[in-house]
């Protein structure tokens, strides 16, 4: 008799005796049931290719009849809570709607609050569902995300794009680099991931001693809260914990109810039992005071501002000192970045200013990870505004299905009014020269021009204020003061410590930066933008402000859901309570 490793799955000859025989088949009903024997290993995952969406493209054409399809339909309609098949109340007086970010006279998704009641049952389904899946081979629970990968990247790749283009406002590079590729990426590394864990067995044991750890899941379940930025990120705070036994109660930012919608559907068509990640759209207050006040909330996976997780954060800890839970609940959260973006005299100022451009402007700066801050040095500031100007006389901002349009709008009335606001308040500021930009055009659409302002005083407000908009602030500091400014950058951004980039061709330079700046970005690259980690080759995460730095794409991040349990069992006999020590 065998035994797949960690699974407990018998395996007989066919010259077993018949009643033996029956007893395997027993044995194997109660605890997995196909009889099969071996160490799995999950296939080894791989970055999803990008497609381009050149013009006369075929990609491109299924693209644009996804976009007609999809507003053919509009609104979408999304129920409270249960994903796809539970329906959608009839009164339409309790329905709340979305608009388009890029037209917003139109309506994109509705959906109805959740109640607490509903709340509280979609915790309680999740928690029927634990036993069953938490008990499922590794190897299975595995399959129903790798299948899940492959519908993203194929069947439900166009529909994903486009809802994603049309409620969140991207273009359809940046939807392709979201929602179809890094969705995948997500669903495939983490499966490697957790296979990493279940890997890490004692490999030091005294003769005849035998140590194993078991990777068990967290005992309650796991509150995923998704932000509205990325189509992929609801997958990655959903598939982490779920991969490893966790049940997950959902719940996405109401600007992207549909794409999750989308999400869950995909995952429920790929074999994950109803029960596992329960989708819940609702009053963010009234559904996290519901989770909160339960007894086996064991987790919060969180990304969005940092002033909600901090205050996630107060409620769980009184919880915890109110002896609420069973668990002191993990705490997984990252919020948002003041990014920065430091050139040295010694840049290549073409290649620093293109970089900026991406980093600072694709998807209108909505990137917790794009730059907003920037220091250049005085002797290259003429030269890097003008390349500025020149990269940006050819963006277009409109309407995401209009492909020639690099930027967007962002993402509702209160972004824009805040943008907007701002963007007023620099205009008139005698401290600041606007290089670029400072215009906004609300009429149609939340659309804000790429705005660049410029300053000769380190200290301006603007380089702690986190605005998550198109907005970009310089300041032009002299050559000889690089040291000084590396304490300047360490010490604004608000508190935050997400990204941030040197731009130097000086070997010397560069070291420097990265030394002194050790603590001022979770995530620093050198000569590159401060945008676009790739799952598998960077994994992303950021300190002080910036949340817990456990690194989504990577072991660590799913290290949060485990609670592992140490084994020890011995095959030689104890002869003598007396140690050696003890006896004369």
């Amino acid at each position: 008799m065998k035994h797949l490793t960690g699974n407990c799955v018998s395996t007989l000859t066919r010259n077993q005796p018949r009643s033996t025989a029956r007893i395997a088949r027993t044995f194997e009903g109660t605890r997995r049931g196909v009889a099969t024997g071996g160490h799995y290993a999950v296939p080894k995952p791989f970055n999803e290719p990008n497609f381009h969406y050149a013009t006369g493209s075929p990609e491109r054409q299924k693209l644009v009849t996804a976009l007609k399809d999809l507003r053919s339909s509009l609104p979408v309609q999304v129920p409270a809570w249960g994903g796809h098949g539970s329906s959608q109340s009839k009164d339409k007086s309790q329905r709340v709607s979305m608009p388009m970010p890029s037209e917003h006279g139109t309506v994109f998704a509705q959906y109805t609050n959740a109640t607490e009641a509903d709340v509280a049952a979609a915790i309680e389904a999740a928690l029927n569902a634990k036993s069953e899946w938490q008990n499922l081979p590794f190897t299975d629970r595995a399959a129903v995300f790798l299948r899940a990968a492959e519908l993203v990247s194929g069947k439900y790749r166009y529909e994903l794009m486009a809802a994603t283009m049309f409620g969140q406002g991207k273009n359809a590079w940046q939807a392709e680099i979201d929602a179809a590729a890094e969705l995948a990426d997500f669903f495939r590394y983490n499966v490697g991931f957790a296979q990493e864990i279940y890997d890490k067995q004692p490999t030091v044991n005294s003769p005849g001693h035998h140590g194993r750890t078991d990777w068990r899941p967290l005992e309650g379940f796991v509150y995923a809260v998704s932000p509205f930025n990325f189509t992929a990120i609801g997958g990655n705070l959903i598939s982490a914990p779920a991969l490893l036994g966790n049940v997950v109660v959902w719940k996405p930012s109401p600007m992207s109810v549909y794409p999750s919608y989308l999400v869950h559907k995909i995952l429920l068509e790929a074999g994950l039992p109803p029960g596992v990640i329960q989708l819940v759209n609702g009053e963010p207050e009234m559904v996290t005071k519901t989770v909160l006040n339960h007894r086996e909330f064991s987790a919060l996976s969180f990304i969005g501002s940092s002033d909600v997780f901090r205050s996630l954060y107060g409620k769980v800890a009184e919880g915890v000192v109110a002896k609420k839970y069973r668990d002191f609940p993990r705490m997984v959260g990252e919020t948002s970045g003041k990014n920065f973006h430091l050139i040295h005299p010694s840049a290549d100022i073409g290649n620093a200013a293109r970089h900026t451009i991406r980093a600072s402007f694709e998807y209108s700066g909505q990137k917790c990870s794009a730059c907003a801050r920037i220091y250049i040095p005085q002797s290259q500031a003429a030269a890097f505004f003008d390349s500025m100007k020149q990269e940006l006389s050819a963006v277009k901002t409109g309407p995401p299905e209009e492909f020639e349009n690099f930027l967007g709008p962002v993402i509702n009335q209160a972004a824009f009014t805040k943008i907007a606001k701002a963007i007023d308040s620099a205009n008139n500021d005698s401290q600041l020269e606007r290089v670029i930009g400072g215009t906004y055009d609300g009429s149609k659409g939340y659309f804000i021009e790429p705005t660049l302002y410029a300053t000769k005083t380190p200290d301006h407000p603007m380089f702690d204020q986190e605005l998550f908009g198109p907005v970009l602030i310089a300041y032009v500091y002299p050559d000889a003061e690089f040291d000084r400014v590396l304490d300047v950058v360490d010490r604004q951004g608000g508190g935050f410590a997400l990204t941030g980039a040197i731009f130097a061709s000086d070997q010397a330079a560069i070291r420097k930066a990265e030394d002194r700046l050790r603590w001022a970005a979770g995530n620093f690259y050198v000569n590159c933008k401060t945008t676009g980690a790739v799952i598998g080759q960077q994994t992303f995460g950021g300190s002080r402000a910036s949340g817990t730095n456990d690194k989504a794409g990577s072991v660590g991040l799913m290290l949060r859901f485990t609670a592992p349990r140490t084994l020890k069992e011995e095959y030689n006999k104890l002869d003598n309570v007396m140690y050696p020590s003890n006896l004369r």
